[in-house]
């Protein structure tokens, strides 16, 4: 039997980074056997941003990975199911009515000749659908209220991918007390500085109060509190390339009558865009909008224009997000996580993603007796790399638009000059599909060649394609995902059913 020390890891700052990484790492090394005492340092004082509340469908594996019970959850967040986000207003109107398109989590693989998001192109689909309607189940779902769950379907699995709306502070709360059971210590301290000896730190305190440790976690939100003791001008902002940098966010009581959505709606507005996402019990909104353009008192009063007066309002709420990623996430002994590594304004809900991708890679690479300095290297490459690609994800959502109604969307396509390979990228997909091999080697880890196209498509920049296809092969191909979204709405149930049926 080896010889170990137990080391201790102390995580300053709860909220979901916080205990998403200590029930993470928790289950991982000590699962066994004990390899670190865990110990979560969170302030009474200091609450939680606590409004992205909207998952991607990765998300399922983490707390499937947890053995959380899904039900559970659900029931203790308020959560509800996500097949996607409906994406409104992006473009001008098209035929008198207002531009949309669904982004889901899933496309199906069918036709043993070319495939079928070329099939759709050649065929002309183009003149009588959405590409989403054509090359997917979820948007048949969506359009008769219904959530990829049917009465029989298993914890974490559904007929097509999903993920999750939940309330963002009862998830920090439900998994602190899931982490606490399984052994994770939990200190109420206010840390107001921390102690560094040799570029690592040593301690950190809370007034008289000092808590050694041999790695720390940064989970102290925009402040980084810690990471920046070890290093000054440690970040990369990505402003030039994303411009909104503020935020109101509104609590509100969904209407009477209306029955939680099973998606997210991110409707473009003057200079931003509004988030819709249904809880049970509320409805989470907000405007992400460009601070350089926009005073806090219009960006609140446009979104609740957009609302509406008959919005009964329970909270509202301004921030300030600093949006960009550290150059390193890991000095020394201190590792960065959540906001106080990085942050990308949450038009395709990553923020839970990226804490999680960053706990996997600490389960990696904190294995080390001392970790070395090539793993921090290593660390640091990947993180810096998931932000990347998330940028460039992300500003594919503003730089194909045709909006000329306001400074911000006319400036919108320039953003495109900030990702050099996507603006060269956008040229080679005039003239063919988006395929794997055009991100594969990338950082990708959520968003594929088939997220690709549903942002390319559902912003009609599409492929000028030749080629012809047989009535007989079109109506074979594309009658097969009709019929397997006829199939898929007999297996599922209505969402709002579904949720009853959890207080049930």
């Amino acid at each position: 039997m080896n010889e170990h020390k137990t080391k201790s890891l102390v995580i300053v700052g709860g909220g979901s980074a916080g205990w998403m990484t200590a029930a993470y790492l928790n289950r991982l090394f000590n699962r066994e056997q004990k390899n670190f005492d865990i110990t979560v340092i969170e302030s009474p004082d200091i609450g939680i941003i606590g409004v992205g509340e909207a998952t991607v469908h990765s998300v399922r594996f983490f707390f499937a990975a947890m053995g959380l019970d899904e039900e559970e959850l659900l029931r203790e967040t308020n959560g509800t199911l996500k097949t996607g986000i409906l994406f409104r207003n992006w473009m001008k109107p098209r035929g008198g009515k207002m531009h949309e398109y669904f982004h889901p989590f899933e496309q199906q693989k069918l036709g043993r000749g070319i495939d079928i998001s070329s099939a759709w192109m050649v065929a002309g689909r183009d003149a009588t659908e959405r590409y989403d309607e054509g090359v997917s189940l979820s948007a048949a779902l969506i359009s008769k209220g219904h959530g990829p769950k049917g009465p029989n379907s298993p914890a974490y699995q559904g007929v097509v991918p999903y993920g999750y709306h939940i309330d963002a502070t009862l998830l920090a709360r439900f998994l602190r007390r899931k982490a606490v059971e399984a052994g994770v210590t939990h200190v109420e301290a206010t840390i107001t500085d921390a102690e560094v000896e040799d570029e690592n730190i040593k301690a950190v305190m809370a007034g008289d109060r000092r808590f050694e440790g041999d790695v720390f976690i940064d989970c102290t939100g925009f402040r980084g509190l810690l990471i920046d003791k070890l290093k000054a001008g440690n970040w990369n902002s990505f402003t030039d390339a994303l411009p909104c940098n503020k935020a109101v966010a509104i609590q509100r009581e969904l209407m009477e009558g209306e029955a939680p959505k099973p998606y997210t709606t991110a409707t473009a507005l003057t200079n931003g865009w509004a988030w819709q996402i249904d809880l049970t019990n509320r409805q989470g909104t907000g405007y992400v909008y460009d601070g350089n353009r926009l005073s806090n008192d219009e960006a609140e009063a446009e979104l609740r224009a957009f609302l509406g007066p008959q919005s009964n309002v329970l909270k509202c709420t301004h921030l300030n997000m600093k949006v960009g990623c550290r150059e390193e996430f890991w000095i020394g002994n201190c590792i960065a996580t959540g906001l106080a590594g990085g942050f990308i304004e949450p038009l395709e809900s990553t923020g839970l993603h990226l804490i999680n991708l960053a706990a996997g890679l600490m389960g990696t690479h904190l294995l080390a007796d001392t970790p070395s300095q090539a793993s921090r290297d290593s660390f640091n490459r990947l993180m810096r790399g998931f932000y990347q690609d998330l940028k460039q994800f992300i500003v594919l959502h503003y730089c194909l638009t045709d909006r000329d109604d306001s400074d911000f969307w006319r400036a919108a396509p320039a953003t495109v000059r900030e990702t050099p390979w996507l603006e060269a990228q956008l040229d080679v997909w005039r003239h063919k599909i988006c395929e794997f091999h055009d991100l594969a080697g990338s950082f990708s880890t959520t968003f594929s060649d088939e997220n690709y196209r549903y942002i390319l498509y559902g912003m009609q920049h599409y492929p000028k394609l030749q080629f012809g296809l047989a009535d007989a092969a079109e109506a074979g191909l594309f009658g097969a995902i009709k019929n397997m979204g006829e199939q898929a709405l007999a297996a599922t149930m209505p969402h709002d059913a579904y949720l009853k049926r959890l207080k049930n």
